[in-house]
């Protein structure tokens, strides 16, 4: 019982400590039109159709924002965290990702891709083994732009982003292989 208590104030130390500096003065908020919150992804955003990414949109940004970072990635995976993508310093005057982005070091709506765990560039659906997974689409909201070259890792841009996180957006969607 002790160890649970303890356990239970770590980590709600643990996630205040990780909270955004900043505010912004509306819902920092991240969606899809092609699937919501909760639902499943559909499989044209899997390996089970044509790989493409989902296009996404946000809005509420902190007025203080230089760029974006996202980060999608399956905590359901069998042996750790896989990441599906890994894109970043992501223009502030840019508020959506169309459909199929591809996986070109520099993107045309401009950021950068890194690599994820497929060991490639640019995303890479959904392709649990077995079961249900979650797939968390997050999207960080910068006061700078990192500069990182492309192909950077998850860890290499989580490294990069401590002290300039904003705000943060979460859409988390799943998928099962039929």
């Amino acid at each position: 019982m002790r160890i649970n208590r303890t356990l239970s104030v770590f980590t709600l130390s643990l996630s205040l400590a990780l909270m955004p500096a900043v505010s912004s003065a509306g819902a920092f908020e991240l969606s899809s039109t092609a699937f919501k919150a909760g639902e499943p992804i559909p499989t044209r955003h899997t390996c089970r159709g044509e790989d493409v990414s989902p296009p996404l949109a946000w809005s509420g940004a902190p007025k203080a924002t230089r760029s974006f970072a996202l980060i999608c990635d399956d905590p359901d995976a069998p042996l750790a965290t896989w990441v599906h993508w890994v894109y970043y310093d992501i223009p502030a005057s840019v508020y959506a990702l169309p459909e199929a982005i591809g996986s070109a070091e520099k993107p045309s709506p401009g950021g950068t891709s890194g690599k994820n765990s497929f060991r490639k560039a640019g995303y890479g659906g959904p392709c649990p083994p077995f079961g249900t997974h979650r797939y968390f689409f997050r999207l960080y909201a910068l006061d700078t732009f990192l500069g990182l070259k492309a192909g950077a890792t998850k860890k290499e841009l989580v490294k990069a982003m401590n002290g300039h996180i904003l705000d943060q957006a979460e859409l988390m969607g799943t998928y099962r292989k039929p």
